[in-house]
């Protein structure tokens, strides 16, 4: 059966929506949805961000079926600028996804990034891209043996969380998070009062107030 491509009608999310998640840890947004959008924390980037770099976009999504990459070729085709692509292939490793030449490719498209529940390979020259992050289960070098299957632009399961087309993905050195769209613009005051407040903590301690302090931890018992 061919790759069955879904092009679903979603409302783009504000450019300033984008950045201001951007500036956003996956620590807070994992709190603050009190974790159902975290995804399994196996899954991890090729590549370390380093402090306040992240990854950040619509999610473009594909599903693959096992040993089966046609999709991901699709939804390189479909993605476009500043967008993710989320490939969720069940987390298996038996089968590399992607690697460096269909990450070439959408690199040079000016997707933002990709995701993996699976494996990749070409890890070396995926590591050397500090401007496109792709985050993975694991890594093999044995590629796929077909490519006619599966689908793009469906909801599908990645990591343990749900991800629909035009869902917001934030990704860095601690996790990867999916924001739901419909929830993209009325959570981000609440994330950006997190991030105040934890400037808040860090300028205490810096001045030398203790944890218990600034964090107003109940009193202890006296043995």
């Amino acid at each position: 059966m061919p790759t069955r491509v879904h092009r679903p009608a979603t409302s783009p999310l504000a450019a300033e929506a984008i950045k201001a998640w951007a500036g956003v840890p996956t620590t807070i947004v994992a709190d603050l949805f009190r974790g159902r959008v975290l995804v399994d924390s196996a899954i991890r980037p090729v590549r370390p961000f380093g402090e306040g770099a992240r990854l950040v976009g619509r999610a473009v999504t594909a599903w693959c079926e096992p040993a089966d990459y046609g999709p991901v070729h699709h939804a390189i085709a479909v993605a476009g600028v500043g967008e993710v692509i989320a490939v969720a292939a069940g987390g298996r490793l038996d089968a590399a996804m992607i690697g460096e030449h269909l990450c070439g490719a959408a690199r040079r498209k000016g997707v933002a990034g990709v995701v993996v529940d699976g494996a990749v390979r070409d890890l070396a020259t995926l590591a050397a891209w500090p401007d496109f992050p792709v985050f993975r289960r694991g890594s093999t070098a044995r590629g796929p043996s077909s490519m006619e299957r599966g689908s793009v632009g469906e909801p599908v399961v990645l990591g343990g969380v749900p991800i629909a087309p035009g869902d917001l993905v934030l990704g860095d050195d601690d996790g990867l998070v999916v924001i739901p769209q419909a929830e993209v613009e009325s959570r981000l005051p609440a994330a950006l009062a997190m991030v105040r407040a934890e400037e808040g903590w860090e300028a205490r301690l810096r001045r030398g107030e203790s944890t218990l302090e600034v964090f107003t931890v109940p009193p202890a018992e006296s043995a």
